[in-house]
Order: C-alpha cells, then sequence, then structure tokens
C-alpha cells in the first residue's frame, strides 16, 4: 500500500466514507475497507451499541454460560437467511468461518469422502487450509495445504459435473465431499449465472454432496440483495459463510450458517460437540455489535442502497470507458462492487518488468503499473483512495461503503474521467518519479 503513498501518512479520524488526516486533508474512501466497511467509518449506531455493552458491564465470555447475544445474532440471521439455514458459528475470520463449514462438510460424510472443488479463480483465505483452497496470484509460495482438492474452472457447472463424475468410490459412490463457490467473486468481478448455480444445487443434491456458498465479501447487501445467491428465489446452500461486514467496521466477526440437518448428522451429539470450537467464540461485545450492525443492513435498507450507487457507477463507469479506450479494456461489476479493468501503454513497460527487482516472473506487470500509476494520482491530486485486487486481471476496485451518496459518486467519477485524460505516458511517469524520490 505504500506504493500509493497511504502508509506514509497518519490518519486523525473517519466517519462515514471519509478519512481524515493528521494534516487535515480529508480524503474520500472508495476502497470501502475492502469490503468490512458497508457501514462506513464509525457508524454511530454501531458505537452506540458498544458503548452501552461496556457501560453495563456485560459479561464478555465465558463458555461455562449461556450467551443471549450469541443466540439473538444466530436467531437474526436464520430469520434473514432462506430455507433452512438455522444454525450458525461466529468465529473471528473469514478465513476461520470457511475452515469451520469445510470440516462440517467433512464431518457430515464421516471422513468417508476425500475430495473437496475449488475455483481456479477463488480468494477464501490465506490459512493453510482456506489457503490451499484458494485459487489467486497472491498464493506466490506454495505452503502445504488440505489434500484431495480439485480444481474446477469458475461458473462452469458442465464442468463441475464432469469432475464429480471422474472422482468416485471403489463401488461407484462420490468421493467428493464438498463444492466450494463463490456465487459472485469479490476479486475478479466474475459471477456465476443463476442457471449454472441452480445446476450446482441438483449436482450436489444427487451426489449428497455439501455445497458452500463464500460470501465473505459479498454478503450484508455489498452486490444488491442481502447476499448475492438471495437473487434467486429458493436457491439455498447447505452452508454459508460470511464475514467482513458483518462486524459494522468495528468488530472482527465472522460466522457461517448450517442447514439444520447438515449441522445435526455432523456434530449434534455429545461425543461431537466440541470437534469444533474456539477460545473468543461468542464473544459478548462482538456479537453485540453484529447484532446491531445486521439491523443497519435491515432497517436502512443495505441492498437498496447498494443498487441506487450502482444506478449511478454502472452507467458512469461505461461513459468513462467510451471515454477513454486507449487505457480502459473493460468494466465490470454489481451493487456497489465494480472493477475498472486498464490495459495498453507501451511495450517497453514488458521488459522492464522482466528488469524490475521481484517481478521477473509477473505476466501482469505492466497492468499492475498502470493501475498503480492511476490509483496514485486520485489519491495524491484527488484525495480519493482506491485499490486493485491482485487477483485475476488486477483491475481497479470501486468498491465505496454503503453510505457513500450521489455527491461522493459524482466527485469520485469526474476524478477518474480526470486522472485518465491525464494519459498514460504522464500518469506512469509521475508514479515512477514518485516512487524513485520515496526511496531516496
Amino acid at each position: 500500500m505504500t506504493s500509493f503513498g497511504f502508509g506514509r501518512e497518519l490518519v486523525a479520524s473517519a466517519e462515514g466514507a471519509w478519512i481524515t488526516m493528521r494534516d487535515g486533508r480529508r480524503v474520500l474512501d472508495f476502497s470501502g475497507g475492502v469490503g468490512v466497511l458497508n457501514h462506513g467509518h464509525n457508524h454511530p449506531r454501531v458505537i452506540a451499541a458498544r458503548q452501552r455493552f461496556g457501560e453495563a458491564r456485560r459479561m464478555e465470555v465465558h463458555k461455562a454460560f449461556f450467551s443471549p447475544f450469541l443466540g439473538a445474532l444466530s436467531h437474526n440471521i436464520a430469520e434473514l437467511l432462506p430455507g433452512d439455514l438455522s444454525i450458525s458459528y461466529f468465529p473471528n475470520s473469514g478465513a476461520e468461518a470457511n475452515e469451520g463449514a469445510i470440516k462440517m462438510a467433512y464431518k457430515y460424510h464421516g471422513g468417508k469422502r476425500n475430495k473437496i472443488l475449488r475455483a481456479d479463480i477463488s480468494f477464501h483465505g490465506k490459512t493453510l487450509g482456506a489457503g490451499s483452497l484458494t485459487g489467486s496470484t497472491e498464493n506466490a509460495f506454495q505452503f502445504p495445504g488440505l489434500p484431495g482438492i480439485v480444481v474446477y474452472p469458475y461458473g462452469d457447472a458442465a464442468a463441475v459435473r464432469r469432475l464429480v463424475a471422474e472422482h468416485r468410490t471403489a463401488g461407484g459412490q462420490s468421493d467428493v465431499y464438498a463444492i466450494l463457490v463463490e456465487p459472485f467473486s469479490a476479486s475478479t468481478l466474475a459471477g456465476w449465472s443463476e442457471d449454472a448455480l441452480r445446476d450446482l444445487r441438483r449436482l450436489c443434491d444427487e451426489e449428497g454432496i455439501i455445497l458452500i456458498f463464500d460470501e465473505i465479501y459479498t454478503g450484508w447487501g455489498k452486490t444488491g440483495s442481502l447476499f448475492f445467491f438471495m437473487r434467486h428465489e429458493g436457491l439455498v446452500p447447505d452452508i454459508l459463510t460470511y464475514s467482513k461486514s458483518l462486524g459494522g467496521g468495528k468488530a472482527s466477526i465472522s460466522g457461517y450458517t448450517a442447514r439444520e440437518p447438515v449441522f445435526r448428522r455432523a456434530y449434534d451429539r455429545l461425543t461431537d460437540v466440541i470437534l469444533h470450537s474456539t477460545t473468543y467464540y461468542g464473544f459478548g461485545e462482538e456479537t453485540a455489535t453484529a447484532l446491531e450492525a445486521v439491523n443497519i443492513v435491515v432497517e436502512d435498507d443495505y441492498p437498496g442502497r447498494a443498487r441506487a450507487l450502482e444506478a449511478s457507477l454502472a452507467p458512469g463507469l461505461e461513459q468513462i470507458a467510451k471515454a477513454h479506450p486507449d487505457v480502459v479494456q473493460t468494466v465490470r461489476g454489481v451493487g456497489a462492487l465494480h472493477g475498472v479493468f486498464l490495459g495498453g501503454g507501451p511495450r517497453v513497460l514488458d521488459i522492464a518488468g522482466r528488469l524490475a527487482p521481484g517481478f521477473s516472473h509477473d505476466p501482469m506487470f505492466r497492468t499492475k503499473l498502470i493501475t498503480l500509476s492511476v490509483i496514485a494520482h486520485l489519491y495524491r491530486e484527488h484525495d480519493i483512495m482506491t485499490y486493485y485486487s491482485p487477483n485475476g486481471a488486477n483491475p481497479l476496485m470501486v468498491a465505496p461503503p454503503l453510505v457513500a451518496g450521489a455527491q461522493e459518486v459524482e466527485y469520485f467519477l469526474d476524478a477518474l474521467d480526470a486522472t485518465l485524460a491525464r494519459g498514460l505516458p504522464r500518469l506512469l511517469g509521475a508514479f515512477v518519479r514518485d516512487k524513485v524520490v520515496s526511496q531516496w
């Protein structure tokens, strides 16, 4: 992040979609905290909920006592989710949620199945287990991981069917215990079609496979529905994982919710109840915070806010793409989550990439350099913070918090248009000069 200058400055305060630096400079945060800040910075209702909890001297965490906050959060989420998704666990991070879901799927089959399918483009976390299920260029080093991983092409239900058919036991039964799916990929801006997702559901029903939807980033309204998969009526996974904005931008909490029959078959007996637990499971202030964060999502209609942002962002970005075809290859996204895919530039950049320390084997060096130069200019000259996805084609991410309004969107679009109008040579030159100066 120091490539953009972010790491060389200190923040004084933050509120809503804005960050105030110690020198008084105000920065528009269009990164959305990489999914964490649907509520924006320091939402007053979230802060008030945490203050009430502390002032009442509530019991924070104790495994010997029932937590009403944990019970209420699980109940409320079950009320919002479709079908019989009703049994929830609340660990700390998205990676932990995915690992818990995978453990439940494996235990559901009693350890008798050995394969799990994940997409070629995916992001599920950076722990050893979740990291081994992540198909991202961020995984530059090969760590040990889960056994039995089978990779399928993202969005291709027919290919998934073929792979499931190929992996059977000697007795002809399916050897696949779970299929891990991001219905919408927040890092590549690709999504599954409704028909493909429904075909996955049918396949899992036919073969007794646990279908896991990872909506760690895309949940809680970001894509224009509470969860992306919920735009398709009657479509229900066996386990749903989520995190990011569940904590309202203030609490480190994630969750995974299973269909009741899946949970009961996996864990509902005295010998198995502690096969999956954590020290801070049910942490009081975290669950109280999440309760209020979810209330805000529903009462302030965050899915509707995301659709309103899309109504301005999508046509605005398309117009910018048409105005700058030499640098904008395409734009893509949904709700308040969009990507601007940049390219072009002189071929000499490829040669520079082969010579640059640490980038000699990076085929995306040119794209990264162009995207970084745009991000740096937006930050330096227009006081706008964005980021790029290190997965897939490395798009410039446009992901404002859902509390952003029409004025912020208009300001961002005008700034991006003015930045691209400078042309790649000037943008690249300024970025390289700034990097050289900062190094000295």
